[in-house]
C-alpha cells in the first residue's frame, strides 16, 4: 500500500512568541465572517437592534451628568459635560469591552476550537475589530455633539496631537488585548479568574480619569499613582486633543506603551503555550 500523503500537517509551535503572519493572511476570510458575526449577533432577536450601539452610551451620559456633575459637583474643567463623559464613555467602554471579550477568548470558543483549525489569535483580533465598530457609531455620535455645542458658540479647542488619535486607540487595543490573553490563558484552569476580572474592570473605572478630571487630584502621591495605570495617560492624550482638557505627556504615554509592550509579549507567551493543550483542560 502506497503511504498517506498530507496536503497539511498541523503541528504545535515550538517557539512561544511565534505569530505565523502568513497563516492570519490566509484566514482572512475566516477572521471577517467570525467580525461579522459578532457585530450582527450583538443585539439580535432584540426591538431597537443596532439602535442599541447608540441607546446605550446616551444613558450612561444621561446618568453620569447627573449624579456625578449634577449631584455630586465634580467638575469638567469647562468643558460641556455631555461631550467630556461621552467621550470619556465611549474610550473607556472601547478599552473593557476589548479585555473582556479577549479575557474570554479560550472558553468562550471551545466548542469551535474543538471542531475546526485555524489560528486562535484570530479570536482576540476578532474582539479588538468588533468593539471597534461600536466605538465608531459612539465616535460618531460624539461628533455630533461637538459639532451643536460649537455651533452654539462653545470654546472648544482642538490641539494638533488629534493627529495621534488612532495611535492612541490602537495602544488601548494592544494593551486589552495583552491583559486579556494572560488571564484568557489562566482562566481555562482556574475559571473564577473571570469573575475577578469582571470585578477588576468595574473598579478600574474609578481610578482612571473617565468620570472626573485628573486635573481634580491634587495629592501629589495620589496623583502619581493615578498616573501609573497605563490607561490614564491615553485617556488623558485624548481629551487633550479634543477637548483641550487633559495632560498630554509624552513620557507618559512612552510609559503606557513600554506597559502595552511587556503585556503583549507575556500575554502571547502564555496564549501560544495554553493553547497546545487546553482542550484537556477547558
Amino acid at each position: 500500500m502506497k503511504e498517506e500523503q498530507w496536503d497539511l500537517t498541523i503541528t504545535p509551535k515550538d517557539k512561544l512568541l511565534a505569530i505565523d503572519w502568513a497563516e492570519l493572511w490566509r484566514y482572512r476570510d475566516m477572521f471577517l465572517l467570525f467580525v461579522a458575526r459578532n457585530f450582527r449577533t450583538a443585539y439580535k432577536q432584540t426591538i431597537l437592534g443596532p439602535l442599541w450601539f447608540i441607546i446605550t452610551p446616551v444613558l450612561s451620559v444621561i446618568v453620569y451628568a447627573t449624579v456625578f456633575g449634577g449631584i455630586a459637583q465634580i467638575p469638567t474643567d469647562g468643558v460641556p459635560a455631555i461631550l467630556f463623559y461621552l467621550l470619556g464613555i465611549s474610550i473607556w467602554g472601547y478599552f473593557a469591552s476589548c479585555l473582556s471579550a479577549t479575557s474570554n477568548s479560550f472558553v468562550s470558543n471551545a466548542d469551535i476550537f474543538g471542531k475546526v483549525y485555524f489560528p486562535r489569535i484570530i479570536m482576540p483580533l476578532v474582539a479588538v475589530t468588533t468593539n471597534m465598530l461600536s466605538l465608531a457609531i459612539q465616535l460618531a455620535i460624539f461628533a455630533a455633539f461637538y459639532i451643536y455645542y460649537v455651533a452654539t458658540g462653545t470654546q472648544l479647542v482642538i490641539h494638533w496631537q488629534l493627529a495621534l488619535f488612532p495611535f492612541l486607540i490602537l495602544l488601548l487595543a494592544l494593551m486589552a488585548v495583552g491583559f486579556g490573553m494572560i488571564f484568557s490563558s489562566m482562566t481555562t484552569k482556574y475559571r473564577d479568574l473571570q469573575i475577578m476580572l469582571n470585578k477588576v474592570i468595574s473598579l478600574w473605572v474609578y481610578v482612571t480619569p473617565v468620570i472626573y478630571p485628573l486635573s481634580m487630584v491634587t495629592n501629589p502621591k495620589l496623583h502619581l499613582a493615578m498616573s501609573l495605570n497605563p490607561v490614564t495617560p491615553v485617556m488623558e492624550a485624548i481629551k487633550y486633543s479634543l477637548l483641550g482638557q487633559g495632560q498630554f505627556s509624552w513620557l507618559w504615554l512612552a510609559y503606557s506603551a513600554a506597559c502595552t509592550l511587556v503585556l503583549l509579549v507575556f500575554g502571547l507567551m502564555l496564549f501560544n503555550k495554553v493553547q497546545k493543550s487546553f482542550m484537556d483542560t477547558v
